[in-house]
């Protein structure tokens, strides 16, 4: 099979398009004929310094496909079947090998390039506001990067819930584009202060939840929190150092909390959690936000697509 592999750390140009051998079906596993690959901001650093499992190594969370081999002890899939899937690494491929715990089938007619997008962005934010974030309705939200699948889950996630939204972007034309998934406050980082918005925003009470895919603005989130709020701290798309005097949380009673998503997927909660994400937006419940597609031999320019923070949404590679 083709994939889009790398021998060594480094920037998108470390990509290469090659051949390399078919995955093998785990007695509890399957493998999938790779349709739709989802690039998640987890691929781009673990590909910029993360660990190989093998060389060459075919990076990738999520992707979505048609199975064509079930596991001798797989009882709930089949041959044929449509599904979405995550596993460690390995999405950047024509074919793909996951635990059958890890392969979400797809309501009939749903467009699979939505489905590739869904379980570790959805899944994430759900996490970082009501299983860590603990966001009761009538909650304050900040959503830093907006404009990010984590991001753009989130906002939906939250307002669903009832909440006052507030996100952050690089641009007013990316905030313009937020509001229809239910933004009520948007800040452009780059022209306002930030905390300062956000303390007008709430009267000075500040926020409940900070969803903060970002990192580096760990301080920022902080600042803007409520008596007892909580950062949800998901990512580290700033790819800087990440430092806080975590002091600074004692006389609010606040708290900063490290989400992982892929600790807790194969869980019930977690595997139920993300089916149900899948059914909504199937139903039009929620949304998926496409950015772009590049052909798999061009994984390099979407990893670098990506880097340059032009992305509004998920970007796509197709096999």
């Amino acid at each position: 099979m083709k994939a889009a592999v790398y021998y060594e750390n480094g920037p998108p140009s470390v990509l290469r398009y090659e051949d390399v051998p078919d995955p093998q079906c785990h007695p509890k596993g399957v493998v999938i004929r790779v349709e739709v690959v989802s690039i998640e901001g987890g691929d781009t650093l673990s590909r910029l310094g993360g660990p190989l499992a093998d060389r060459p190594h075919v990076v990738g969370y999520q992707a979505a496909g048609e199975i064509i081999e079930v596991g001798a002890e797989v009882t709930h899939l089949r041959v044929g079947q449509k599904v979405t899937t995550v596993n460690a690494w390995g999405s950047h491929a024509e074919r793909r090998a996951v635990p059958a715990r890890n392969a979400w089938p797809l309501p009939a007619g749903m467009d699979i390039k939505h489905a590739a997008a869904i379980p570790v962005p959805f899944g994430t934010a759900d996490d970082c506001l009501f299983e860590h974030g603990r966001l009761q309705p009538g909650g304050k939200v900040l959503v830093q990067g907006g404009g990010g699948a984590v991001g753009l889950a989130a906002i939906q996630l939250a307002k669903r819930a009832g909440a006052t939204v507030i996100a952050t972007a690089s641009s007013d034309d990316k905030l313009a584009r937020l509001a229809r998934f239910g933004l009520d406050h948007g800040i452009n980082y780059k022209t306002q202060d930030l905390v300062k918005e956000v303390r007008q925003l709430t009267n000075n009470k500040g926020v409940d939840v900070v969803v903060d895919p970002v990192g580096t603005t760990i301080r920022q989130s902080v600042a803007c929190l409520a008596y007892r709020g909580r950062v949800a701290l998901v990512g580290r798309a700033g790819r800087e150092p990440i430092s806080l005097d975590p002091t600074v949380l004692m006389g609010g009673n606040q708290a900063v909390i490290g989400v992982f998503l892929g600790a807790e997927i194969m869980t019930d909660r977690a595997h139920d959690m993300i089916q149900r994400h899948i059914d909504d937006v199937a139903a039009g419940k929620l949304e998926v936000v496409i950015d772009s597609e590049y052909p798999l031999k061009d994984a390099a320019l979407a990893h670098a697509h990506i880097e340059g923070r032009g992305a509004f949404g998920r970007v796509l590679l197709i096999p």
